[in-house]
């Protein structure tokens, strides 16, 4: 891709319209967030190259299926209810485990997780993103909110109830409707990740250094696209 394209596309990430975030249906924020406990680091601190990204992708109804933490935002269902929330943009390494645990401060603030509280539903996550992942990326957790929510707020999501009631559904049904819902990116760039029963958990979205669309790595392509896969609605 030329410089001049890719610098089209950096400004359409930070053009792109607010509702291309949706996937929250109805979100409203709550009038009063609980601070976060602070996250407590549980592996070991790597700071290596980093040779691309993971923007992590979680379909909700799964997430909160047989009343699971039924009393969150993300899964009460008094802020609304969610399909596709960010999960977390992870920095990965050409080989090797992924950089992780760069630093646990600076904290995020009350007034930053709320600004993405529709974006990801759970106010500990946010915290624990930037502590393990995006410490290794940037210095601070407004820098990798900002880069997370461009690359958010550029996509557009495949009807996922529509495709829960299609029979035969297959992993590469899914990639295929997700690349004709966002057509500069390819089957081969969108990795899925599957319950043990087949059942739709998360897409992994992968980027090159320059937050490109790339080919997905072995590890993070996930199910193989003739693969049956169920997606849970919930909604």
């Amino acid at each position: 891709m030329s410089r001049r394209a890719a610098c089209a596309v950096a400004l359409a990430l930070l053009a792109a319209p607010l509702p291309a975030m949706a996937q929250a249906y109805q979100c409203t924020v709550p009038q009063r967030v609980d601070s976060a406990r602070p996250v407590k680091q549980d592996g070991p601190t790597r700071r290596v190259a980093v040779s691309g990204y993971v923007l992590a992708v979680s379909w909700s109804p799964e997430f909160c299926k047989g009343g699971r933490d039924r009393q969150s935002m993300q899964c009460s269902g008094a802020n609304g209810r969610f399909g596709f929330v960010l999960h977390g943009l992870w920095p990965e390494a050409r080989s090797g485990p992924s950089p992780q645990w760069c630093s646990l401060t600076p904290r995020p603030t009350p007034a930053l997780v709320r600004r993405n509280l529709c974006m990801t539903p759970v106010p500990w996550l946010i915290e624990h993103e930037w502590a393990k992942h995006g410490s290794c990326m940037t210095r601070t957790p407004e820098a990798y909110y900002r880069t997370a929510s461009a690359l958010w707020r550029s996509l557009r999501w495949p009807d996922a109830d529509a495709l829960s009631r299609q029979d035969g559904l297959t992993a590469g049904d899914l990639r295929s409707q997700f690349v004709r819902a966002n057509p500069d990116w390819r089957a081969d760039q969108v990795g899925l990740v599957l319950s043990r029963t087949g059942w739709l958990r998360e897409l992994r979205l992968c980027y090159d250094r320059k937050f490109m669309p790339a080919a997905c790595e072995r590890r993070s392509i996930g199910a193989r696209d003739g693969t049956p896969i169920k997606i849970w609605r919930g909604l």
